[in-house]
């Protein structure tokens, strides 16, 4: 496998690009490796694995977890178990009736394992039957990392072949961040991804990890709302965007981006 691991924040984020195919329609993916604070080691929707990975990985610390983060992100999760076979195995929800042989340990929800308790938030999403999807939030480096509630492919984005060009296209998903083709095609239950998407728009983030497309590193919180547009309504926000509560503690206009999500 060509290829290494790119820095994206030095001593906490890695990011490893691959190529998948989909009914003739290329376009890249990603995987994220996590460094927790203790040393250990969280592998984010994995790519396959070659025992030159494995060495990079290995140099970095011990892995601890390997974690599939939505519904289509656990293709390469047993490739990744070979590598890490004392690793514990996270599933996004639905998972488990897709890949059923699949061995797993956790099913994630929204309140975080107490491995990355406070160093990682997360929020599960529940979009149309086919897809769900745990989005997560970095602390320390202020990073959103998501999979396909957002894609951003652009003349720019390696990987991808010119059928995937001309769908993109066709359904208006060409040069601007946008939910997956699968997103789009039905929300389930609107005002439960509004919330949850709201609750996403709380973090404070700068930066965004997708797992396909190209990298959103400046403007990110305008961007992602953007990019949910359609679900999120006619909205206004105060010119400053403040950190989200932790989960239990109260809430208050005064704490919280106000978000007028509908007139």
């Amino acid at each position: 496998m060509a290829g290494s691991l790119e820095v994206f924040v030095p001593g906490a984020l890695w990011l490893r690009d691959y190529v998948v195919s989909l009914g003739g329609a290329r376009i890249n993916a990603r995987m994220t490796v996590i460094k927790l604070r203790s040393g250990e080691i969280l592998i984010h929707s994995p790519c396959p694995f070659d025992e030159a990975l494995t060495a990079e990985v290995v140099a970095l610390g011990p892995v601890a977890a390997i974690i599939a983060p939505g519904n289509f992100h656990w293709l390469h999760v047993r490739s990744c178990q070979q590598a890490f076979p004392e690793a514990v195995t996270y599933i996004c929800p639905g998972v488990e009736m897709r890949a059923k042989e699949l061995s797993f340990d956790e099913i994630l929800r929204d309140e975080a394992p107490a491995l990355w308790l406070g160093e990682l938030s997360q929020v599960l999403l529940q979009g149309p039957r086919v897809m769900r999807e745990v989005a997560f939030f970095h602390h320390a480096s202020k990073t959103l990392i998501l999979v396909d509630l957002v894609e951003n492919v652009t003349a720019a984005t390696p990987g991808t072949n010119g059928l995937l060009r001309f769908l993109f296209r066709m359904i208006g998903m060409w040069n601007t961040p946008s939910p997956a083709p699968e997103y789009r095609l039905g929300w389930g239950d609107k005002a439960l991804v509004r919330q949850c998407m709201l609750r996403i728009l709380q973090w404070d983030f700068e930066r965004v990890i997708l797992s396909h497309g190209d990298l959103i590193t400046g403007d990110a919180k305008r961007r992602i709302a953007h990019a949910w547009r359609k679900i999120l309504g006619h909205y206004t926000s105060s010119s400053r965007m403040q950190k989200a509560t932790r989960p239990g503690e109260p809430t208050s206009p005064s704490s919280l981006t106000v978000w007028r999500t509908w007139l």
